[in-house]
């Protein structure tokens, strides 16, 4: 039996949108969330990098949703998640690719992703679709202390 292709609108996301779009991200796998997902936190990266980040609605529902914003010089993308059951339609490829329209409309020309090494359908669905993986680079990360 074929699956139908829902009806998607795509639109900005927005940090009314937050307990939706994060009830996402914790229920799909390979997301990792932290203190910089609150609420405040994610106020402050919207209005950082204002209409770079999208959601896809299906039936005025979230369907899919991804973070973007750049630096000046580079843009990254986090967060990239469709629900299981809208997966197979391209949703997650419109929404990175409304991504990559906005940062080259900012003149960033080159963008990042990470993804967990033991997400191998992550990393296919990058690859498969343009990305390519840095061998020479290492990813290094220090937690800092915030008061």
């Amino acid at each position: 039996m074929e699956s139908i292709r829902p009806e998607v609108n795509y639109r900005h996301l927005t940090i009314q949108d937050f307990k939706e779009v994060t009830s996402l991200w914790q229920s799909s796998e390979n997301i990792g969330l932290s203190q910089a997902d609150s609420y405040e936190q994610l106020a402050k990266y919207l209005e950082r990098n204002p209409g770079l980040s999208f959601i896809a609605l299906v039936n005025n529902r979230i369907a899919g949703a991804v973070l973007c914003g750049h630096d000046g010089r580079r843009g990254s993308i986090y967060h990239l998640a469709v629900s299981p059951q809208y997966r197979g339609f391209g949703i997650g490829r419109e929404l990175v690719n409304l991504c990559l329209k906005g940062l080259a409309q900012a003149n960033i020309e080159r963008c990042h992703i990470h993804v967990y090494a033991e997400n191998q359908s992550g990393l296919a669905f990058w690859k498969n679709n343009g990305w390519f993986t840095r061998p020479e680079l290492e990813l290094l990360s220090i937690d800092i202390a915030v008061d």
